[in-house]
This record gives C-alpha cells, structure tokens and sequence, in this order.
C-alpha cells in the first residue's frame, strides 16, 4: 500500500530525507544496519542460510494478506532467518500498533502481538481496536504499558532507523520483503518460496 510519510513524521518528530532511487543494497546502504538492528525483532532460524527482511504497517491489508504465507514459508523451510520491520506509514494509528508490538518485545511477546494486529482485517484500524486485539492476545497488558512508557525512546529511535532505512532503499509502500539479494512485494507461498530459492541459487553462485 502507498506510503503517507507525513503522519509518520508527525507522529514520530521526524525530518524526512528525499527517497533514493536505485536496486536494494546499493553500495550506499547500510546493509549491516539493515540486517542485524540488534533492536529489531525476529524470528524462524537465527543461523539460518537467507534472510528475509519484512517492512510492514498493521493497518497495510496487503501485509495482512501475505502474512499467513510468510508465516508458512518460515515455518516449513526451517532455514530462513525473518527480520521485522515496524514500518507505520499509512495512519497515525499505525505508530500507536508498531509502538505496542515494540514494547511487547521488552516481555518476548512481540511475535503474538504482532500477528494479533495483524489479524485484525482491512485497514484504517483505530487505536481501541488495537489495543482491544492486544488484550484478547494473552500478553501481560501492564507489563506492556510500563514497558511503553519505559522504553519509549529506544522505541522511537527504533522506528526512525526503520523509516530511514527504508528511505535509503528508496521503499515506495507497504509490504516490502528483501529476500536476499532480491527486493519484492505482496507474495503467496509460492511466490515466496520461489523467490527464495532464487536468493540460494544467486548466493550459491557467489553473486
């Protein structure tokens, strides 16, 4: 889905730099950054073999629909390592569901608020239904609420690396996976795993 960087950089406090044009992992991109934020989120194998970076908003219907799919590829490859991207660019309520899913982590619980917002459908998702989605997940709320209030810094700072980064890959909307060496978009099971075999196959060859 098309970005609005505008209520992110509102909501956020941020000066937008201009999007660059250009393939994923130009020679300016920080990839090292990109890969291993120690304050990003993942999950499948840790030592796995490709890597699969997911810029995501949980009001984004398209990261919704390819979300089961990317959970299935993970899931039944056993050897990809997956990297969340809180990427909130569609509404303001986007910041408050990367905010609650980032402070989940501070309890290792962002992977079950991550898919409770994520199973929430359609877009333009207000706040209370966020939150109400949070709740039904099981995860400890007042350790999460204290959680955001602590972290909140370390929070924000996280989501601008994200906004930045995506800006150096010049990222256009929501879902955007790197898989590899290969940049692409909303995919079914099939079309991730055949864009990951094509990411072994070009990292076999040393390309």
């Amino acid at each position: 889905m098309k970005r609005r960087d505008f209520l992110t950089a509102a909501a956020l406090g941020l000066a937008l730099p201009a999007l660059s044009g250009g393939p994923a992992f130009a020679e300016s991109i920080d990839v090292d950054a990109i890969l291993h934020d120690p304050a990003a989120p993942t999950a499948g194998n840790a030592k796995g073999d490709v890597t699969i970076v997911a810029f995501l908003d949980y009001n984004c219907p398209y990261c919704k629909k390819s979300a089961p799919d990317l959970d299935r590829i993970v899931r039944e490859d056993g050897k990809i390592r997956l990297v969340y991207k809180d990427w909130p660019v569609l509404t303001e309520a986007s910041v408050y569901g990367a905010q609650l899913a980032l402070a989940a982590h501070y309890q290792q619980q962002y992977d079950r608020v991550h898919h409770a917002l994520m199973a929430i459908p359609g877009g333009r998702v207000p706040q209370d239904k966020m939150l109400a989605a949070v709740k039904a997940s099981g995860v400890g709320l007042e350790q999460l609420q204290n959680d955001l209030k602590a972290h909140a810094a370390d929070i924000t700072a996280l989501l601008r690396r994200n906004l930045a980064q995506a800006d150096s890959l010049g990222l256009q909307g929501t879902p955007t996976y790197l898989v590899g060496p290969f940049r692409t978009s909303t995919l079914d099971y099939a079309g991730f795993k055949q864009v990951v075999s094509d990411a072994r196959k070009k990292q076999a060859a040393g390309q």
